[in-house]
């Protein structure tokens, strides 16, 4: 693809974020960054969360993975919209009536000081992290697509990348996300509607026939029974379940944009149509997959030996300068969907739980909510280079796995929480919080010695959690 064109596209994307960030950042206080004054639109709130939802690393990946997998990931994601629904019976309601601002505030008046503390420390590690390693990988997009050709270095790319992040979300926070991430959904969808179309019409199908061809192939199939698979059936729902209620209802990232609604009413309306909203889209996504494989295969493509490669290549090889240009703006909208209200979450945590901006004046809060703002941004740029610097992929993505078992911790704290009236020795919380994730990596990479054959997936942060409450339950009393 043309440099330039790629240039235009990019810059002309941005001036709409910076042109939607003014718009909502007038007249903003530090309410307005923290909760946007709890007068978010539910409906609007409801479709921002599916771009925030869908990473760069999702609308790479989830594709390519049919070829792999068929539609299995689909069973993880009804244990979502299950999740999702425990999200809005059961937490929302707590969260509203504390009328919280950080969410782990419910650990410290619940549990304790070092458990509010170890909480927020570790959505922290896991979202500093998480956050970096898909900006890791939007922004090797626009290193192929734009400043190799004018010999930029990688780290340059890297530092204007965060830093329109910044200039967009420093003033109106959660306000200006929930707004530029309701149009980056919107490209999202766009793009694989868009592709979907293009390859239909490529193949000669009308919308009927395309179903048909999807439905008669075996890249279709949803359900695994085999207990030993990863892919099994009950593994991924319940992991699903679980996943959802951590990395959504114990997750400041996830719940900031909910808690923005006027009321708890309009917040479990949201989380319900979304909840919809979700699982429609990815069934997009993996019908896309399929499409894209069964266009390889008329056509007798060799297609990339890695599956996260197969979408990107046939969007700029194969499928014209439309699907390239729709495939690079949903790519770029998917991963600063999720970076943006990450850097936010971030730094409502930070001025929050540790620098207690909740309670100095508006203008020291400003203070705060600036400079842990922009320590963020340095942070991410600076592990994102990290990555760079390692220059192996196993690496990254085995440190990016190993974030994910800080999740863990979390779900045992919340959980034993609000499920149990017990009283803790709340010094003993970081030091379990560390063992838990560890003891559980130790299960795992020796489970199928120790298990018969027994593979872990998703479902190791229920473990990690059930370890976490196990060792909480020791160190308190009645």
């Amino acid at each position: 693809m043309n440099p330039f064109l790629v240039f235009f596209i990019v810059a002309g994307y941005f001036m709409i974020l910076l042109a939607i960030a003014w718009f909502t950042g007038r007249k903003a206080t530090t309410d307005t960054f923290f909760i946007a004054n709890r007068k978010s639109p539910w409906y609007l709130v409801a479709f921002a969360m599916i771009g925030a939802t869908i990473s760069g690393v999702t609308f790479i990946s989830v594709p390519g993975e049919v070829g792999n997998s068929a539609f299995s990931y689909l069973q993880f994601v009804m244990g979502n919209v299950v999740g999702y629904w425990l999200v809005a019976g059961f937490l929302l309601p707590v969260y509203y009536r504390m009328n919280l601002i950080s969410i782990y505030s419910f650990l410290g008046e619940r549990l304790g000081k070092y458990s509010h503390k170890t909480g927020s420390f570790f959505f922290i590690l896991s979202k500093l992290i998480g956050a970096a390693f898909r900006l890791y990988l939007a922004a090797g997009v626009l290193q192929i697509a734009f400043f190799d050709a004018f010999n930029i270095p990688f780290y340059v790319t890297v530092i204007v990348s965060i830093a329109l992040i910044w200039v967009y979300t420093f003033k109106g926070g959660i306000k200006t996300i929930v707004w530029t991430d309701s149009l980056q959904t919107l490209f999202i969808v766009g793009a694989v509607v868009l592709t979907i179309i293009i390859i239909s019409r490529s193949m000669g199908w009308d919308f009927g026939t395309m179903t048909r061809e999807i439905g008669a192939s075996p890249l279709s199939d949803i359900f695994t029974w085999d207990w030993r698979s990863g892919n099994n059936f009950f593994k991924q729902f319940f992991s699903g379940i679980f996943i959802t209620l951590v990395i959504v209802g114990m997750d400041q990232d996830s719940m900031q944009k909910n808690l923005t609604c006027k009321s708890l009413r309009e917040a479990r309306k949201n989380m319900l149509v979304f909840s919809i909203a979700f699982i429609v889209t990815v069934f997009l996504f993996l019908c896309l997959g399929a499409l894209l494989y069964l266009y390889a295969g008329n056509l007798q493509l060799q297609l990339p030996a890695h599956s996260d490669d197969v979408y990107p290549w046939l969007a700029f090889n194969k499928l014209g300068m439309a699907v390239g240009i729709a495939f690079l703006i949903g790519v770029i909208a998917a991963a600063y969907s999720s970076a943006d209200s990450a850097l936010t979450s971030l730094t409502t945590t930070l001025s929050i739980d540790f620098l207690k901006a909740e309670q100095l004046t508006e203008e020291r809060r400003v203070k705060v909510k600036t400079r842990s703002h922009l320590a963020f941004s340095i942070l991410l740029i600076l592990v994102i280079l990290a990555f760079r610097a390692v220059n192996d992929q196993s690496v990254v993505v085995a440190v990016f796995t190993v974030a994910g078992y800080t999740y863990g911790p979390i779900l045992g704290l919340f959980l034993f929480g609000l499920l149990t009236k017990r009283k803790i020795n709340d010094r003993w919380v970081p030091l379990i919080a560390v063992a838990a994730p560890a003891l559980s990596y130790l299960i795992s990479a020796n489970s199928e010695k120790w298990l018969g054959g027994y593979t872990f997936g998703f479902e190791i942060l229920i473990l990690n959690g059930l370890l976490m409450i196990s060792g909480l339950y020791i160190i308190s009393k009645k």
